[in-house]
């Protein structure tokens, strides 16, 4: 066999036969896309583009003839209606794919079939069904810059969503990129060589620049050197990203002349990246026109943050383990019944808010649908029963939505009757907002149902979609249709009687059409009037004139039935989108309402309590819970525990809990269940507890457990130290601070000094909230010397020959940390436990600072400030006494 030719680059175009040398034109104007061609039923790749998607999605690498003097060139291909499947596995392998398909029949054609790109698919463009996440938004994101400040624009065209922000660092730029998790990021870069547009993403994130290799990101702008390396980044040119051309492209695609109404309007880094976003819809979906929501802006400080680390550690919406949605706190408190609910759920854990107001009323509709089972149930009831009117509205507007979308509009549309009943007497604003329907939105439910079949097929070329009694013309065509079955019924029998053939049928195929079928066996009893037209190994198949003069007229008439039937589906669905703003408004509601019914279930299922949220510092949690660990445990085992902190009238409570105790004693499980506890309600969430006082925090941080960063080449405790520096230069007053084991990945001394000059700094200079979870037992000195910090322990109980964990929080500090105990639950021999006891022993013995500060310690616990300290400090490894213990000095700047 000839060798395959595989590089389009490399071939002579005048030789290449027309449909080829088209498909090299076309390809040329999408070089960072994979071309698929449609040739039939099938949507074929050449050249380098087959071994492409021969290789990622296992297809056999054939070829076809690409003119005499070319030879064999290289093709695969996939069937045309396995399209969303095949692009499905490319868009999430990281490609781009330009669909290139037929305009006209090929029986209509006049020389070469006229071909058009229809629409790119990229990962942040996706639309389709099948192709999306049901649970989780598609993000396209923008992004420009402006020296130190940046501005972001994202959008989800599956459900129309668009805002924009303006951000003063780079910091918080990538804080929202993490936060978003986008499919794809546009940023505004002309890339010299267009051919480079074109690369995978692995298994594992990467740096993955649309067309960019890795190792070539260094040779970017700047600015974008820092950005986070697990996106899809696409370069795009930097015109549709200038002010003046954004600002009109806005202008024009909102149909409005100013931008005020979007809040906007003094913010020109946002006003370019929004640009940029449209800029490049309008470049990838063709004459699709995506129906996008008004632009929404929004500020960060509006709303609780939650840098990367935290968002990680308190796996809110996947464990840190494996990155699974299992054990998350989403997993947690997801018991929502439609997709768009259980998106709105994800975003308002990921952007909690800090408006007292807005917080009261979430938690007022909680409160109602927690006290009053039946109308929690039957509106649950009600709102499983409705599609996700999000993306339904979506693929209406852009014209791909086919008639079982319609039906499912239409039923969804019809159920919200019932939920308007459901909700009639209820007083929350969230459940007011349905006690109403617009009449447009039940008059459009009631026409798609008398309109449509029960039962639409998928695809609305194929007919059969319209009732019956619709439209007249169609209901002629029908009966037409019927009459010619008939026809063919007795045209058949009448020719068995006129052969005297039982065996006679007649039969149809799209390639030849209606025939009439005798056995090779009975052939020879053929009437001479039949005109053979297809000899296969056991039949043979004729036509006669009247036969064909039928065929004509039922083929005709099927035409024109189908096309008709399309017709009127197509004036359906542009009524239906006439409605597309009224629909979202109504899906905003119904989103919002199931996610307050799943908080309310929880809420009833676990016993959880209404926090009462307040202006000032206070934490104030009776009995807390981890409402992920208490929903994996058999009922009753969790053991609750309060935490009291940061009451504004002079200490009443400590600031900064520090807090000692073994391991597998529960430490990190109290930290992050008290995060847990304060996002949830500020997400406008019941909590899990007897009662709760909260004040609002600005921002939440976390620290807890190890991970290095190989690819950068930074160790453990490197890591361990940048996460602890993000957090003491941006915690202020209000933020909570909860940390555990600083200091643990360097040698024992440092890390004792780091971790007491940490959790000073903490209760002295930033004034935070917090939670210092240590081995290190010596910590306890600072409740003696500072009166904002007091200690807690997490208690265990000593048997002769073992610990029993308690897992209950007390006050007090721990003077042991039972490592050796622990080591021996976990199956170390008997005289490795054996000589770490006799060490530990000797350690103690011959340790100045433990034995220090253990003195120092015994002598205060009145929490009351001490004068500052004149001792001067010697070598870390110089201590001649116990006085030395001074060096720690609270007062020092």
């Amino acid at each position: 066999m000839a060798e395959l030719v595989l590089s389009s680059a490399q071939v002579n175009r005048t030789a290449l036969t027309p449909m080829m040398l088209h498909y090299i034109e076309m390809k040329e104007q999408y070089p960072h896309a994979v071309m698929l061609y449609r040739l039939g039923d099938f949507f074929e790749a050449f050249f380098e583009d087959a071994e492409l998607i021969s290789r990622e999605l296992e297809l056999v690498l054939t070829g076809r003839d690409g003119g005499k003097a070319i030879g064999r060139i290289a093709m695969a291909g996939i069937p045309h209606h396995a399209l969303d499947r095949y692009a499905n596995q490319l868009v999430e392998k990281g490609y781009s794919i330009a669909v290139c398909d037929q305009m006209e029949a090929a029986s209509e054609a006049q020389g070469l079939v006229r071909r058009e790109v229809t629409r790119v698919i990229t990962p942040g463009t996706v639309i389709e069904e099948g192709m999306l996440a049901v649970k989780q938004n598609n993000f396209l994101v923008a992004i420009a810059n402006g020296g130190e400040n940046w501005g972001l624009a994202y959008t989800d065209i599956s459900t129309g969503e668009f805002s924009v922000t303006q951000l003063n660092s780079t910091e918080h730029l990538i804080q929202e990129l993490l936060r978003l998790q986008p499919a794809e990021v546009l940023i505004p870069i002309d890339v010299p060589n267009p051919q480079l547009f074109r690369g995978s993403r692995s298994d594992k994130p990467s740096v993955f620049w649309e067309g960019i290799a890795p190792k070539e990101k260094s040779a970017l702008p700047e600015p974008y050197s820092a950005l986070p390396d697990s996106f899809c980044y696409t370069p795009r040119s930097q015109a549709p990203f200038a002010l003046a051309e954004a600002k009109q492209r806005i202008l024009d695609t909102f149909r409005v002349r100013s931008l005020e109404g979007f809040g906007c309007q003094s913010l020109p880094l946002a006003i370019r990246a929004a640009g940029g976003i449209l800029e490049y819809l309008e470049s990838t979906q063709k004459s699709i026109k995506m129906p996008l929501q008004g632009i929404s802006t929004y500020v960060i400080a509006d709303y609780l943050i939650l840098d990367n680390q935290t968002r990680r550690n308190l796996e809110i919406t996947q464990t840190v383990r494996d990155g699974t949605f299992y054990s998350s706190l989403l997993w947690a408190l997801d018991k929502t019944t439609t997709g768009m609910g259980s998106r709105a759920l994800r975003r308002w854990l990921l952007q909690p808010l800090k408006d007292i107001e807005a917080i009261n009323e979430r938690l007022d509709t909680i409160a109602e649908l927690y006290k009053q089972h039946s109308l929690r149930k039957n509106l649950r009831s009600c709102l499983s029963q409705i599609y996700d009117i999000e993306r339904l509205c979506s693929r209406i507007g852009a014209g791909t939505a086919n008639g079982r979308d319609l039906i499912a509009v239409a039923m969804s549309l019809e159920k919200m009757r019932d939920v308007a009943d459901v909700v009639a007497r209820a007083n929350s604003r969230y459940l007011k907002a349905l006690q109403s329907v617009p009449s447009v939105l039940l008059q459009l439910g009631e026409q798609l149902q008398k309109t449509l079949v029960e039962e639409p097929p998928i695809y609305i070329t194929e007919g059969n979609i319209i009732r019956s009694g619709v439209n007249e013309q169609l209901d002629r065509l029908r009966q037409q249709s019927r009459d010619d079955v008939e026809w063919l019924s007795a045209f058949e029998k009448q020719e068995k009687e006129r052969t005297g053939i039982n065996t006679l049928k007649v039969g149809f195929n799209k390639a030849f059409g209606y025939y009439i079928s005798i056995s090779r066996g009975k052939s020879e009893q053929a009437p001479t009037d039949y005109i053979r037209k297809q000899t296969l190994t056991n039949e043979e198949r004729y036509i006669t004139p009247e036969l064909k003069e039928r065929e004509t007229r039922i083929l005709n008439a099927d035409s024109e039935l189908k096309q008709l039937e399309y017709d009127l589906f197509v004036e359906l669905r542009l009524l239906a989108a006439q409605q597309i703003e009224p629909m979202r408004t109504l899906a905003t509601a119904l989103a919002a309402a199931d996610v307050l019914c799943s908080l309310a279930e929880v809420a009833v299922t676990y016993n959880y309590c209404r926090p009462q949220i307040t202006n000032d510092r206070a934490i104030a949690i009776h009995n807390g819970r981890h409402p992920v660990v208490e929903q994996s445990l058999p009922a009753g085992f969790f053991i609750p525990n309060s935490t009291y902190l940061g009451n504004d009238r002079q200490s009443v409570c400590p600031d900064l809990i520090v807090l000692t105790g073994p391991n597998m004693s529960g430490k990190s499980i109290y930290l992050r269940q008290v995060g847990l506890i304060q996002l949830m309600a500020q997400v406008g969430s019941f909590v899990p507890a007897e009662a709760a006082t909260l004040g609002i925090c600005d921002r939440i941080f976390t620290r807890v457990g190890a991970v290095d960063d190989l690819a950068t080449g930074q160790s453990t405790f490197m890591v361990e130290m940048n996460e602890t520096a993000n957090i003491l230069n941006h915690a202020k007053e209000h933020s909570l601070v909860l940390l555990d084991e600083i200091g643990r990945g360097t040698s024992t001394f440092d890390g004792m000094a780091i971790a007491w000059s940490v959790a000073e700094y903490i209760a002295n200079k930033i004034k935070a909230r917090g939670i210092f979870a240590t081995h290190y037992h010596e910590l306890n000195e600072l409740a003696s010397l500072l009166p904002n910090v007091a200690n807690f322990q997490v208690t265990v109980k000593e048997l002769e020959d073992e610990i029993i964990f308690l897992h209950q929080v007390q006050e007090g500090g721990a003077d042991r940390s039972y490592g050796i105990e622990v080591g021996r639950l976990a199956g170390l021999p008997a005289t490795v436990i054996s000589r770490a006891k006799e060490v530990l022993e000797q350690i103690a013995k011959n340790s100045h600072i433990a034995t220090g500060l253990r003195k120092g310690g015994s002598q205060h616990r009145d929490h009351s400030p001490k004068s500052p300290s004149k001792t001067t400090k010697k070598s870390s490894n110089d201590f001649p006494d116990d006085s030395q213990m001074t060096i720690f000095d609270t007062n020092a700047p």
